[in-house]
């Protein structure tokens, strides 16, 4: 799962090699918004398919292409996607009204890694950036893996912090 690359065109910054190696992997990619421009979306659809919602910095194109909720099912664990959770208080009990038969909802835009139980057991889940971690110790990413009507697995993924060469 990613949110928030923020990788505009002509930007010398891209996803990490790491990330790459775990959409690679992906069955499905995940993405809570930021994407800025839609060639990511396109680059990442060649990796597996692409599961997006808009953000709040992206594009007139992906405007057109993305919407700002969804619900898609993967092995029987229904997930909601949002870009903008809001507050930090309150929001369990917002998300399962926003999303009331989701067993999972992914979120995005304040950059910082969370994967936490929300009301009634609603697994609230943000990867951060694996681009612009901002106040955050380290990039980061999410993984989850889901099988049989269950989370098998959710986990935030932090990225080695790169060092200027030289």
């Amino acid at each position: 799962m990613l949110s928030d690359t923020h990788l505009a065109p002509g930007s010398k910054r891209r996803l990490p090699d790491a990330v790459y190696d775990a959409v690679d992997a992906a069955d499905a990619i995940l993405h809570a918004g930021d994407i800025v421009t839609a060639d990511l979306v396109h680059e990442l659809s060649g990796f597996a398919p692409v599961h997006a919602v808009l953000g709040n910095n992206d594009d007139a194109v992906l405007a057109g292409m993305l919407p700002e909720t969804r619900v898609d099912d993967f092995a029987g664990v229904r997930i909601g996607m949002i870009h903008d959770s809001g507050a930090r208080e309150g929001r369990p009990a917002r998300m399962r009204r926003r999303f009331p038969d989701c067993d999972v909802v992914v979120y995005g835009h304040s950059h910082i890694p969370v994967c936490t139980s929300g009301a009634d057991g609603q697994l609230l889940f943000n990867p951060g950036s694996p681009t612009d971690k901002r106040m955050q110790p380290v990039a980061t990413y999410g993984v989850l893996d889901v099988d049989g009507g269950r989370v098998v697995s959710a986990e935030i993924v932090p990225l080695p912090v790169s060092r200027p060469e030289g």
